[in-house]
Formats: structure tokens, C-alpha cells, sequence
């Protein structure tokens, strides 16, 4: 076989090669595939983490205004166990065993500054100090103290780290903490009850 035939049947191959369209849906689906999985399953984590974020919105803000609705007193053993226990239903069907909660009531005198009168946490998470001021990693921003200057706050805080189901892409737990605020509803202190 002389060069010029081998060269003639390799131009002929090669340009039915090139011509041929058998399959190239399934190369073409082959090469999209991996593409669009990890976009489902990044967006499916990342779903997740927006849902159980939402939910730590909520479970500040419903014992935050549970508390800042008391007339007086709260009882610590009963009522605000209570409450910190039925504020748990709603991060369900996630598992709650490291969803800590904390309720501060705090004073603010008429130069804007604070002082814990009382503070309770829940399932780990970390009391403020009562008699020093509301402190730590998220103080209370200063348009708060602007408008409760010479009156009381509630703050509720929750925290809880968020490990997605599959944990493909995101092998670390989410920190989710949310902090919220409230003034009393009757204009008064609410003391804490520790009795019983």
C-alpha cells in the first residue's frame, strides 16, 4: 500500500469522523451531567440553610415577644422553660440538640447605657451576667438604645449550627444566630421569678 493510499484513507476517515452525528446527544449529556448535579446539590444544601436560617429568625423573635408580653413577673422554672421548649417545635424536622437560646431583660438609663437585670439561657446557650452591661460578640445597636433610653429591652438571641443533610459541599456546620429586640408591652419591669 503506497503513502499516498494510506493518506487518502485516513482524509476519507477523518472526514467521515467529522460528519458523523451518532451520539453526540450522549457525549453531550455526559459532559453536562456532573455540571448539573453539583448545581442541584449545592442548591439544594444552600435551600436548606435558608429554611433553618429562617427558622432561627423566628424562634428569637416569638420567645423575645412571649417574654416582652408578661405583666410583672415570669416564672424562670415554668412559664419561660416553657416557652424556650415550644419555640424548639418550630426548627422541626431539623434536629434541635444544639439550638441554644438565651432571654436578657435589660435596663437602659438615660444615657443609653445598659444593664442586665436578668438573663436566662437555654439547652447551652450562654447567660448574660446579671448587674454588668449587655455585652459581648452582638451588642444592642444604638438606635435601640436611642428610642428605650430611660426604659427596658428584652433581647432574645438563638443560635444554632446547621450542618446540610448531604454535606457534599458544605462539610461545616452554618453558624446561624439571630438576635431580637423588644420593649416591654406595658411599659414596666418584668421581674424574674425564681421560685418553684
Amino acid at each position: 500500500m503506497s503513502a499516498r493510499s494510506v493518506l487518502r484513507r485516513l482524509l476519507h476517515h477523518g472526514r467521515r469522523f467529522t460528519l458523523a452525528r451518532e451520539a453526540v446527544a450522549a457525549v453531550e449529556f455526559a459532559l453536562v451531567l456532573p455540571i448539573m448535579l453539583v448545581m442541584y446539590v449545592g442548591s439544594v444544601e444552600l435551600s436548606q440553610a435558608f429554611s433553618v436560617d429562617q427558622r432561627v429568625i423566628t424562634i428569637a423573635g416569638t420567645v423575645g415577644d412571649l417574654v416582652a408580653r408578661t405583666r410583672d413577673s415570669i416564672k424562670q422554672n415554668s412559664t419561660l422553660q416553657d416557652y424556650f421548649a415550644a419555640a424548639q417545635a418550630i426548627i422541626a424536622p431539623y434536629p434541635t440538640t444544639d439550638l441554644a437560646q438565651v432571654v436578657s431583660f435589660v435596663s437602659v438609663d438615660a444615657t443609653g447605657k445598659t444593664k442586665v437585670l436578668w438573663s436566662v439561657g437555654y439547652n447551652g446557650g450562654s447567660a448574660q451576667t446579671a448587674g454588668q452591661p449587655y455585652g459581648g460578640t452582638h451588642p444592642i445597636p444604638q438606635a435601640m438604645l436611642d428610642i428605650s433610653k430611660g426604659k427596658w429591652v428584652v433581647v432574645s438571641e438563638a443560635s444554632y449550627p446547621f450542618l446540610p443533610m448531604l454535606g457534599m459541599f458544605f462539610n461545616r456546620p452554618f453558624s446561624l444566630y439571630h438576635q431580637n429586640f423588644y420593649m416591654p408591652r406595658y411599659g414596666a419591669a418584668i421581674t424574674l421569678d425564681t421560685s418553684g
